[in-house]
């Protein structure tokens, strides 16, 4: 067993869909980020990393002495190999922590040509025991990622039974299906899930008919609640899990800081509390991942074989809120004056909350307003648009203002 190693350097896991969501992830409290590239990636549709932001990402975590993975856990047909050799020598040579893959194939040709880089197994081979892992474990592989399906006692046996670190996601969307296995994406759109192009088939509403007529007028969908782990962070660190992992690669800037710095908040209770649960304000926590979230959860299969209040059936909750109001550009400390960056509609008598990396949520009246020219402004209306205003406590770039 490796518990005592992992209670005291348990990973957060952030994602990250381009460069500025993925400095915002380091800033906000991870330890490591996990992004994908041009090619090889199971998130086509995210805006995914150049080459030259891939470099850049890396020497942002290097100087900042965190971990960066690359993901390339597409299921590889052919066509999908193109350039693998050099493309694992150049996240080598920018000095990338490791590679997430689901092929062996591809890990095979990364040991030989890339052998700095870790490799790590993608939750996308359902690995659900510690047998496989043994195996994988041979192979060369560092950390394997676990099938989301698996609950708290097997994890537990996983990993007194194993050497490699074990990865657990904590928070985000659930496949409903084993994950990305599911071939709904394909036969409907024609987009093929395990080649980064899932249309979550399973989240769309259906009709329900029984002898060509519809049932109730109710629609019905596969899909089920997002996963939602905070109350469950002890435990797992308690059981030796190595790395704590978010999804959402395709969320946004706000979404990664709310949920980032607040799994950061809940580790770091547990490393100050010594592991005392009853010392940790639960509800705090949930109310700050309430502001960012737009769909129902669940804490998905850690408690074991999940119920139907684990799904959604005919429930929609995927409205996105207008919560985030703007990011702070800049802050002069004689005039206490804000350069902030809009992003949702506000106006000048608002209540409005700030949040950082360092700033715990503080509210603030806002009591008159200019534009980056000195124009008096009533209502900030246009996206990304340049506001200045007094705040009367200080603030860093990167914090956050929200309703």
């Amino acid at each position: 067993m490796k518990t005592e190693q992992n209670r005291r350097s348990v990973e957060l896991l952030a994602p990250a869909g381009n460069l500025e969501k993925l400095k915002i992830a380091y800033l906000y409290g991870a330890d490591a980020v996990y992004v994908g590239g041009k090619k090889f990636s199971l998130r086509a549709r995210a805006s995914n990393f150049s080459y030259e932001d891939i470099k850049e990402a890396a020497r942002f975590a290097n100087n900042l002495g965190k971990k960066l993975y690359i993901t390339m856990n597409i299921v590889p047909h052919n066509s999908d190999l193109v350039d693998l050799i050099s493309y694992l020598q150049f996240l080598e040579s920018v000095n990338v922590t490791g590679i997430i893959i689901s092929s062996l194939y591809i890990g095979s040709v990364a040991k030989k040509y890339a052998p700095k880089l870790e490799i790590h197994l993608s939750t996308q081979a359902s690995v659900s025991n510690h047998q496989a892992i043994k195996f994988y474990e041979g192979f060369g592989f560092k950390r394997v990622v676990l099938a989301r399906e698996v609950n708290l006692d097997e994890i537990k046996s996983i990993i007194d039974n194993c050497k490699a670190e074990i990865e657990v996601f904590i928070h985000g969307g659930m496949c409903v299906s084993y994950s990305g296995r599911c071939m709904l994406s394909n036969y409907m759109t024609n987009r093929d899930a395990n080649r980064g192009g899932c249309a979550h088939s399973c989240r769309w509403n259906f009709d329900l008919v029984d002898n060509g007529k519809k049932i109730n007028n109710r629609y019905f969908n596969m899909g089920s609640k997002d996963l939602n782990a905070y109350k469950q962070i002890f435990s797992l660190i308690e059981l030796g899990v190595s790395s704590l992992k978010i999804e959402g690669r395709m969320k946004s800037l706000f979404y990664i800081a709310c949920i980032v710095r607040t799994y950061r908040k809940i580790i770091d209770d547990y490393y100050r509390y010594n592991g005392d649960i009853t010392k940790v304000n639960f509800d705090y926590y949930n109310n700050e991942i309430l502001k960012a979230e737009n769909r129902l959860t669940s804490v998905g299969f850690l408690k074991g074989t999940v119920t139907k209040k684990e799904q959604l059936y005919n429930v929609r909750t995927e409205n996105p809120t207008k919560d985030f109001l703007g990011i702070v550009l800049d802050y002069d400390d004689e005039s206490k004056i804000v350069t902030l960056e809009q992003r949702n509609y506000f106006k000048v008598g608002d209540k409005v909350e700030f949040f950082g990396p360092n700033l715990e949520n503080t509210s603030f009246v806002i009591d008159e307003m200019t534009d980056e020219n000195g124009l008096e402004l009533e209502v900030a209306r246009h996206p990304l648009q340049i506001i200045k205003f007094k705040v009367p406590f200080r603030l860093s770039k990167n914090d956050m203002m929200r309703k």
